[in-house]
């Protein structure tokens, strides 16, 4: 039977979390920092889409949205998530549950500016997640907005265009390894403090 190789396990995951995004990031042919995220709606209902992992500094992982958007209403509702990286070219997947909050304007601010202008110009454009009557629309609120900002060197950010923390209370390390024999590592909080690892059954 082949094995996964060895890997040196820190006390704290996140630790961990860089040696393999390091990893994915030299084998991944497109967006290692790629990963699900679930929301529950009103009715309890789950919903998953792909975003972008922006930063995972201080033990959180960002990622910036629309507020106004599915995933913002939900989270602002109900501020609890899941998250999941997957790297088929190392055959490794991360989850990630916890609790988020929102981050603040300066942090907003500092990723909105570091955007393609294009993108700033869209965030102001879309009104993300609301019904389109037709593609034409959008095109038009782009090119309205496009000539609006078009003498300003720094596009404001939009008020209702923010990020949110995933604050971790339980991150998952799954290692795929032959005849379904993965390896699947835990670590979660004790009492919000400090962490506490353990092996699952594949």
């Amino acid at each position: 039977m082949t094995h996964a190789p060895a890997t040196q396990i820190s006390a704290n995951p996140f630790d961990l979390f860089a040696n393999w995004l390091s990893e994915a990031e030299k084998t991944e042919p497109n967006d290692p920092s790629a990963m699900a995220l679930a929301t529950v709606d009103e009715n309890n209902m789950p919903n998953v889409r792909m975003v972008l992992l922006r930063g995972w500094e201080n033990e959180r992982f960002t990622f910036f949205t629309n507020h106004h958007s599915q995933k913002g209403r939900e989270l602002s509702s109900h501020p609890h998530a899941a998250l999941c990286l997957h790297w088929k070219s190392i055959r490794r997947q991360i989850r990630i549950q916890g609790t988020v909050i929102p981050t603040t304007d300066e942090e907003a601010d500092r990723y909105f500016h570091a955007r393609p202008r294009g993108s700033r110009i869209a965030a102001w454009a879309s009104l993300q997640s609301e019904i389109l009557d037709e593609r034409a629309t959008l095109l038009d609120r782009y090119l309205a907005y496009e000539k609006e900002f078009a003498d300003q060197e720094i596009i404001p950010r939009p008020p209702h265009w923010s990020g949110f923390h995933v604050m971790p209370t339980r991150i998952e390390f799954w290692s795929e390894i032959e005849f379904r024999m993965h390896e699947r590592r835990v670590f979660e909080r004790d009492n919000n403090s400090s962490w506490k690892s353990f092996l699952l059954y594949p």
